[in-house]
């Protein structure tokens, strides 16, 4: 729980909720001015974090011709809803499918990956299973990425976001190669987020919950780029344990204690025993200077003379 404390230090998160009750997270990585001191309290290891992030930061980010372009947003867990919402209003959307293994989509894509490459046929040519398979074609698809940008560029003028939606199993994309090619692509030709969709019903079993925060904790730092953490399902289960939780690290501990399963127990950190062991450890430690040290000794000295003996021959 230390190492997660240590890693939140570095995350600003700002609260967006928006008109018909969805919330969201956004989680971005701290700066601080490079001119400060670097004896702030900070230290140097955040000094350090800071100064990696202004080096990725785009050049001409800051340009008017940048800012124009549609913001990409790249989602990880389930983007129908966002679909829908651009669909269902005034919001000028362009949509990616990147799952080459989903049988139906329940939103029109304008760009579909299974156009491009056949999963079923990509698993039987080259001896594949399903992980395999979905892995395969998106590394295909990949040599792609530079007419798919194209393509989003000669209509940049009339959009206002790309929704890029990402295969179901998420390690596939966020920590493959060909996953970092597409989104190095996006982020270094348009403005590009990352959505990471949280099951909120699940979520709120604590476990499950500190999992998804790795997971978000590590696509933030392995993309480096801004992300926005959002629950869903919030008609089925509100979301405000969710958001007590990621503020108050106390009020998440006394959840985990009141949920019973073995994981939880396994996680507890509970001290039992600590003080019984260190006893323990100081009798054999006084046991080893009274019966064990001579034998040590004499051994050594045994294996020296043995050596001294083989270089002289």
């Amino acid at each position: 729980m230390k190492a997660i404390d240590s890693l939140l230090e570095h995350i600003s998160v700002v609260m967006d909720v928006d008109s018909d009750s969805n919330s969201s997270w956004q989680m971005q990585m701290d700066s601080e001015d490079p001119t400060a001191d670097e004896s702030n309290s900070k230290g140097k290891a955040k000094d350090d974090l800071s100064e990696l992030i202004e080096n990725l930061k785009l050049s001409d980010s800051s340009s008017v011709s940048f800012k124009s372009k549609p913001v990409v947003i790249i989602v990880v867990g389930m983007a129908g809803i966002l679909v829908c919402h651009t669909q269902s209003s005034n919001v000028r959307g362009y949509v990616l499918n990147l799952d080459p293994a989903v049988m139906t989509l329940p939103f029109a894509a304008n760009i579909d990956i299974r156009d491009t490459v056949h999963y079923k046929e990509v698993m039987k040519e080259y001896n594949l299973g399903p992980n395999g398979g979905i892995l395969t074609s998106l590394n295909l698809f990949a040599t792609k990425t530079d007419e798919v940008i194209s393509a989003i560029e000669r209509w940049a003028d009339q959009l206002d976001y790309v929704l890029v939606d990402t295969p179901g199993q998420i390690e596939i994309f966020t920590w493959s190669a060909s996953g970092a090619i597409i989104t190095e692509a996006f982020s270094s030709t348009f403005p590009t987020i990352i959505a990471y969709v949280v099951d909120t019903p699940r979520a709120a079993n604590p476990v499950t919950f500190m999992s998804n925060m790795l997971y978000a904790c590590s696509i933030l730092y392995k993309t480096r780029l801004p992300l926005v953490l959002t629950f869903n399902k919030v008609d089925v289960t509100r979301h405000e344990f969710a958001l007590e939780w990621m503020q108050d690290f106390e009020a998440f501990q006394a959840a985990l204690d009141t949920y019973s399963s073995y994981t939880s127990t396994l996680l507890r950190i509970s001290g039992a025993g600590t003080e019984a062991f260190f006893g323990a450890v100081e009798a054999s430690a006084k046991e080893y200077m009274e019966n064990y040290k001579a034998d040590v000794d004499k051994r050594r000295a045994e294996m020296e003379r043995l050596e001294a003996r083989s270089q002289e021959r």
